[in-house]
C-alpha cells in the first residue's frame, strides 16, 4: 500500500508512540493529522512535519468526525493508527476487605472507554472515510493499525483494568478486519512490550529505573525505542498482505505477576 500524497490519522500522536510514527508516516511522504489532547505538543509535532493538528477526545464522535474531515480535506485518507490511551494501577480487592476499597469501578469504565471504546470508535469511523477511496490493484481502500499491549497476554498484578481493556483491542482485531474486507480496508494490532517513552520521565533516576527494567528483556536487555515500534507500524500499513494479526513487540519478554 502507497503512503506517498496520502493522509494519515495518527491518535495520541504529541508524544511517545504516536509521535514516533507521526514522523515516520510524514518521512514516507504521507500528510499527517496529529491527534490529540494536548494542544500544545500536538501542534509542535505537527508543524514539525507540515501536518495538521486536531484536538480530540478519541471518544466523541463529533470531534473523531471533524478530525477525518481535516485529514481528507488534504488527500485521500488511507492510515488510520491508534496510539491514544491511558494507564492505571488497582488490585481488585483492597487489604482490608472491606467493599469501599474493592477497585474503583468508575475508573475501571474510564479505562474502557478511552482505551477500547474510543480505539473501536476512530476504527468504525475512520474506515467509514476510507470506504469512500479509490481502490488500489489489491482492490485495497486503506489500512488501520491498533495499539494493544503485551499486558493483553501477560496482565500483571493491579493491571486488571488496563489489561482488560488491551485484551478488548487484540479481540477485536479479526472480526474487525473481517468486517472491512468487504471495503477493502485492512486492520493489524501491535502488543508493544517496554517501550522507551516519556511515561517513565527523564530524570537521572528515571534512566536507572528503566536499565532495571531492561534486565527482564529477554534480548537486546533495553527498553524498546519508539522508532522500533513507528517501523512496525510502518510495515503493517505498507504490507498489503498483513492482516488480521496482532503482533508482540517485545524483544521476547513475558511479564510475571509483579
Amino acid at each position: 500500500m502507497e503512503l506517498m500524497n496520502t493522509s494519515a490519522l495518527v491518535t495520541g500522536g504529541a508524544s511517545g508512540l504516536g509521535e514516533a510514527t507521526v514522523r515516520a508516516l510524514a518521512a514516507r511522504g504521507a500528510h499527517v493529522v496529529v491527534v490529540d489532547l494536548n494542544a500544545e505538543n500536538g501542534t509542535a509535532v505537527a508543524a514539525s512535519v507540515n501536518g495538521v493538528y486536531a484536538q480530540c477526545d478519541v471518544t466523541n464522535t463529533e470531534q473523531v468526525i471533524s478530525a477525518l474531515a481535516a485529514a481528507t480535506a488534504i488527500a485521500p485518507l488511507w492510515s488510520v493508527v491508534n496510539c491514544a490511551g491511558i494507564a492505571w494501577a488497582q488490585r481488585t480487592v483492597g487489604r482490608d476487605g472491606e467493599y469501599s476499597s474493592a477497585h474503583d469501578l468508575d475508573v475501571y469504565r474510564k479505562i474502557i472507554e478511552v482505551n477500547l471504546v474510543g480505539t473501536f470508535n476512530v476504527c468504525r469511523l475512520g474506515a467509514t472515510a476510507m470506504g469512500h477511496n479509490t481502490p488500489d490493484a489489491d482492490g485495497c481502500r486503506g489500512a488501520i493499525v491498533n495499539t494493544a499491549s503485551v499486558a493483553a497476554q501477560d496482565g500483571q498484578t493491579g493491571q486488571v483494568a488496563y489489561s482488560s481493556s488491551k485484551g478488548g483491542i487484540v479481540g477485536l482485531t479479526l472480526p474487525l478486519a473481517r468486517d472491512l474486507s468487504v471495503i477493502g480496508v485492512r486492520a493489524n494490532c501491535i502488543l508493544p512490550g517496554l517501550i522507551d517513552t516519556p511515561i517513565y520521565g527523564f530524570a537521572p533516576e528515571s534512566e536507572a529505573f528503566k536499565a532495571k527494567l531492561g534486565l527482564d528483556v529477554l534480548f537486546p536487555k533495553r527498553l524498546g525505542y519508539p522508532e522500533e515500534y513507528a517501523s512496525m507500524v510502518i510495515e503493517l500499513l505498507t504490507n498489503s498482505y498483513m492482516n488480521a494479526e496482532s503482533v508482540r513487540l517485545d524483544a521476547g519478554i513475558r511479564f510475571q505477576p509483579k
